[in-house]
């Protein structure tokens, strides 16, 4: 059972990433974003429905669409926002952009730009809370092309193994970049993999808020439990290109329109919580508007904030200890 003020939390999550995507989105054409970036608008119910289960002490490593993860984990939209336009203010201190966000106070271990890169990363975390007695669980979200990757295999392998506390999380959304995933992967459900390594596998409909988040609290509660690693494959779509710049000549705009229209999570969530009755229009209408100006003001944030000093270039690269220095 889901509780109202934890469902709210979710909606206004899920509002908080769309419209924090989509002026992104109108900053990179206004050419006021430095690079490109890949947005996650169309995935929401996936991050808000596993982190919607996570505390601050809790773990994620992300992708190179992970602004959406970051926002769930706890991050402010307008540090974030900074960041991606590489200023001093950024959660980063501009340094990162778009595809390497990280905030520790948070359990944010940082998106990745190399695919598969995040998922050692929060294995590595689950062995530390093991070793340490702890009760921290941590996540590892990836996309489908992840499930290809040598990291992946070994990761799955390793946290069966020594029955880690961590919670693999595939964000398939049909494509790797612009290839089909039944053109590159030799499975229709990659939760299937699973079985290879002795784990628990499921598919869920990753535009079901309510799916994701049955799915992940019994794993999470497996992996509280010593119980070891679960492998969740979430199928979504994204709503956009594969990047700001991405032309989408593999795919038709009458499957993207009726992904929109049809299957979006967000008008899912809102028609389900009218229907049980939990919220009126006008009370999810109150929390998409604050949504909207949070993003607009994360980006005159942004805006306004000052480059960063080339005379701190340095800055954060190496390690200093000072004691030995004196």
């Amino acid at each position: 059972m889901i509780s109202k003020e934890k469902k709210r939390w979710i909606y206004q999550t899920m509002n908080q990433i769309r419209w924090f995507e989509l002026k992104a989105q109108s900053l990179f054409e206004q050419n006021k974003l430095r690079g490109s970036v890949h947005l996650y608008a169309g995935e929401e119910a996936v991050a808000a429905g596993v982190c919607a289960l996570l505390r601050d002490e809790d773990y994620i490593t992300s992708t190179h669409r992970g602004h959406g993860h970051c926002i769930a984990k706890g991050a402010r939209l307008d540090f974030a926002m900074a960041e991606l336009m590489g200023k001093a203010t950024g959660y980063c201190k501009g340094r990162s952009g778009s595809m390497h966000i990280a905030d520790f106070t948070k359990g944010n271990l940082g998106a990745n730009a190399i695919v598969g890169g995040g998922i050692p990363i929060a294995t590595g975390a689950a062995l530390a809370a093991k070793l340490k007695g702890t009760d921290q669980v941590a996540v590892s979200f990836f996309g489908d092309g992840a499930s290809n990757e040598g990291t992946f295999h070994e990761s799955l392998n390793m946290a069966a193994v020594w029955k880690l506390p961590i919670v693999f999380v595939c964000e398939n959304n049909g494509f790797g970049i612009s290839v089909p995933v039944s053109q590159s992967t030799s499975v229709e459900n990659i939760s299937v993999r699973s079985v290879g390594y002795n784990m628990p596998g499921i598919t869920v409909d990753g535009n079901d808020v309510y799916a994701v988040y049955e799915a992940a609290e019994a794993a999470i509660s497996r992996a509280k439990a010593g119980d070891g690693p679960t492998l969740i494959e979430c199928k979504t779509y994204r709503h956009l290109g594969h990047w700001t710049g991405d032309p989408q000549v593999y795919r038709s705009k009458s499957e993207v329109d009726d992904w929109k229209e049809n299957k979006d999570p967000i008008k899912k969530f809102r028609e389900k919580l009218i229907e049980e009755g939990t919220f009126t229009a006008d009370e999810l209408d109150a929390i998409e508007h604050a949504a909207i100006k949070e993003a607009d003001e994360a980006a005159e944030f942004a805006i306004q904030s000052p480059e960063p000093d080339p005379a701190h270039v340095m800055d954060d690269v190496f390690y200093v200890d000072k004691e030995v220095v004196q």
